[in-house]
């Protein structure tokens, strides 16, 4: 009886799917079941996958009739699923051998932890290098606020954990983001600070083919975030919030004044609240708020004043800012 249920939605997949699968069946934990979702493919997926379900019973295939997203396709597979623990995979990606036995190994011996990532390493049409997120539970709520702290086809979860949450549509392309920011919140998370996942990097990334809209998403999960400090989404200072915990762009001089201003609500919040280690959340405002100062548009003189009279992040700038803040707005 399999104790682990491998999701893989694939869509036209014909040149990298065998490698991905192949990559399932060498793992040297074996007693999992393979779920793949063929996604309406019109190459020869279908075929790579029947021939696969032939020769190994413990790959399942779900064929569909019409295109509905990865999205959708994971959302089904864990509804299928038989098993508690899951695990995610891309049809392109491939999971290193030990993947699953070291991720069970630590599931098992932690309870409270109900999603388990670990780092992973690029490759293909970009340098290979490993991407190293933060590892424990308090650091990744940190840098969720910023972007996604775990790789989505690294993930391993408890599907008890995840409750009513899903992946979803109105988050797409960053739908893995959507949710996990929000699950976060419900359950531990921990990374394996071990790279055991080749994540392979192509001219069909989601992330590089539909930027525009995966920024649009990215300020909707924010905003989501947002309401764990009692703030509402409809705030009219919503913006100048989320700057101040994911600086994405330059702003001007008085927009900036106007994020700090909020930089100072959220950290009066956190201090009732206690949402996030205090500690580490102030150091994660005062570097978004020096490169907010450092990057500012449009310096001059009252900017000057209230940096260094009013803003309490003077103090917190290297000398070599204060003096190019100095001369940048005074002269």
């Amino acid at each position: 009886m399999p104790v682990l249920t491998v999701i893989m939605p694939v869509y036209n997949g014909e040149k990298f799917l065998k490698e991905s699968i192949d990559s399932v069946l060498n793992q040297t934990f074996t007693e999992f079941s393979l779920l793949v979702l063929n996604d309406n493919s019109t190459d020869s997926t279908a075929e790579i996958l029947k021939n696969y379900k032939r020769q190994d019973s413990r790959i399942s295939v779900i064929t569909k009739t019409k295109n509905e997203g990865p999205a959708n396709l994971r959302n089904e597979g864990i509804q299928i699923a038989k098993t508690d623990l899951i695990a995610l995979l891309d049809a392109d990606d491939i999971a290193l051998p030990t993947r699953f036995e070291k991720q069970l190994k630590y599931l098992n011996a932690h309870p409270e932890v109900g999603v388990c990532g670990t780092w992973f390493s690029f490759f293909g049409n970009r340098k290979e290098k490993v991407v190293k997120h933060e590892v424990s539970h308090e650091a990744l709520l940190i840098q969720f606020l910023h972007s996604s702290g775990i790789g989505n086809p690294t993930v391993m979860f408890r599907k008890s954990a995840l409750g009513n949450l899903r992946f979803e549509q109105q988050y797409v392309p960053a739908e893995d983001y959507g949710l996990w920011s929000q699950l976060i919140y419900k359950t531990q998370f921990h990374n394996i600070p071990e790279s055991l996942l080749k994540y392979r990097w192509h001219d069909n990334n989601i992330s590089q083919t539909k930027e525009a809209n995966l920024r649009k998403s990215e300020v909707l999960i924010k905003a989501k975030q947002m309401e764990q400090l009692g703030i509402p989404k409809t705030d009219p200072n919503i913006s100048f919030y989320i700057h101040a915990v994911s600086l994405k762009r330059k702003q001007s001089s008085g927009d900036v004044i106007k994020t700090i201003h909020a930089a100072h609500d959220l950290l009066k919040r956190n201090k009732q609240l206690e949402v996030y280690n205090k500690e580490l959340f102030k150091k994660h405002i005062d570097r978004n708020i020096k490169r907010s100062i450092r990057n500012a548009i449009g310096y001059n003189k009252a900017f000057y004043k209230f940096i260094k009279n009013d803003s309490t992040f003077f103090d917190t700038l290297k000398m070599a800012d204060k003096i190019i803040l100095y001369f940048k707005c005074l002269l």
